[in-house]
């Protein structure tokens, strides 16, 4: 019999989000390294050691595909404004505190709170990313980072040339920091941002180090009419233009896609980060998320920075994108399982990486979550799905892996520790309440 580094003993449910949205009733999951290798009936497998999952449910890590990990510093300072407005302020009190070490600060708070959440990957776009990834590796996170790129130099101070350098060498910078495996990305940060000639030399060093691109597009009207008024074309005609979405491209928000905007997403097979908690907060608007699955381009979730959702939590972002799919929809269009499937497996594609993560199957990373389902409002349960997406929370979430390692245990950071990181984040902060 095979004899596994860890059982995951007695779930009650194992939520797989595999192809047929299987759930299993008191099974095991065997780990052996980093994978998940067997799936059985409760107490068939062996193992080194047993985690007893009784009065739990089991599901994939989820998965946050657009996020701000270090403006969690900046949690509650751009109140009452759009997103315009929110630009302005923010970058205001990125440029008095922000510098490497405190973006990886930032981060490591972030990814601590995503992980204690239940969120297992990341696709996180910020300033110094070699800096931000170290803190999120830290805290045992699956982040997936890239260099940025603007046409000026930034609060980084990064001139272009130093930017295209530094992309070049971002496989090689993942390499030596380590962590959980992951795509290479490059981040422009919007077609506002970016001109189509920096885009276009973008597209080409993405296509030289094989990397993905994750971009802000479409987030808010005014951002399509500046855009059309500079340029006389749409952010995503633009980006087709320039090859960017010649590469696997996800887009942050994507709130304001025309048809042909959509088609074109779709046969490029791109995705888009809905992000209705942040796109309600600044006013953004709506996103026809149905409307984009049912012309076959790929919709996961984001959560976006601490700045503008002011949290991290993918649970209120799954039942908000529920909400809003009864609200504009009908009721009767609402299936909770496509949701938290945008969660888990959808997000997984959307960042390239179907194959290894986004479901609990053999041969893929362990990256997993136990829920207690032994609380008040999770019982009783007649429909695991919608107990998942309208009652249970980031709170239910006990422990958590990546990679088959206990980064969680007991609502508590294996890898970090908190009263001391809290006293770094006071410190730094003291700066910035100072200005």
């Amino acid at each position: 019999m095979k004899h596994h580094d860890l059982v995951i003993d007695n779930a009650d449910y194992i939520i797989t989000s595999d192809s047929s949205d299987t759930v299993l009733r008191n099974h095991s999951i065997g780990i052996t390294g980093c994978e998940i290798t067997s799936i059985a009936p409760a107490g068939k497998l062996q193992g080194k050691n047993h985690y007893d999952a009784r009065g739990k449910a089991i599901t994939p890590g989820l998965i946050n595909t657009h996020t701000h990990l270090a403006m969690t510093l900046f949690r509650g300072w751009a109140e009452g404004v759009d997103l315009q407005g929110f630009l302005e302020r923010v970058w205001a009190a990125e440029g008095a505190i922000m510098d490497g070490p405190t973006a990886e600060l930032g981060t490591e708070l972030g990814a601590l709170e995503s992980l204690l959440g239940g969120t297992t990957t990341a696709l996180d776009m910020y300033l110094f990313p070699d800096s931000a990834h170290k803190g999120a590796v830290r805290a045992g996170l699956r982040h997936i980072s890239g260099p940025i790129f603007f046409d000026f130099p930034g609060l980084d101070g990064m001139e272009w040339e130093s930017r295209i350098a530094f992309a070049k060498s971002w496989p090689q910078v993942l390499a030596h920091i380590g962590g959980p495996k992951v795509p290479s990305f490059l981040m422009p940060h919007a077609t506002y941002t970016c001109s189509p000639e920096h885009l276009r030399e973008i597209a080409t060093i993405a296509a030289e180090i094989g990397a993905n691109i994750h971009i802000h597009a479409s987030e808010n009207e005014k951002e399509n009419s500046d855009v059309a008024q500079r340029y006389a074309k749409t952010p995503t005609e633009i980006l087709a233009e320039t090859g960017i979405l010649d590469r696997h491209t996800v887009y942050g928000h994507g709130v304001h896609l025309n048809k042909s905007d959509i088609s074109t997403l779709a046969k490029k097979k791109s995705a888009v980060a809905h992000c209705p908690g942040s796109n309600l907060k600044l006013a953004s608007g709506i996103a026809p998320i149905s409307s984009y699955q049912n012309d076959g381009l790929t919709v996961a979730l984001g959560t976006d920075g601490c700045s503008s959702s002011n949290d991290l939590d993918m649970w209120l972002v799954m039942r908000i994108a529920a909400l809003l799919v009864s609200q504009t929809q009908g009721p009767e269009k609402l299936k909770t399982k496509d949701i938290f499937r945008m969660a888990t497996i959808d997000g997984a594609k959307a960042v390239g990486m179907e194959n290894s993560i986004g479901s609990i199957e053999i041969g893929k990373c362990a990256d997993l979550i136990a829920i207690d389902l032994q609380s008040p409002h999770l019982i009783p349960i007649h429909d695991i799905f919608a107990q998942l997406i309208f009652a249970a929370g980031r709170s239910d979430v006990s422990d958590v892996w990546v990679d088959g390692k206990c980064v969680i245990s007991g609502k508590r950071s294996t890898m970090i520790d908190f009263e001391e990181l809290s006293h770094r984040v006071a410190s730094r902060i003291s700066n910035l309440e100072s200005q």
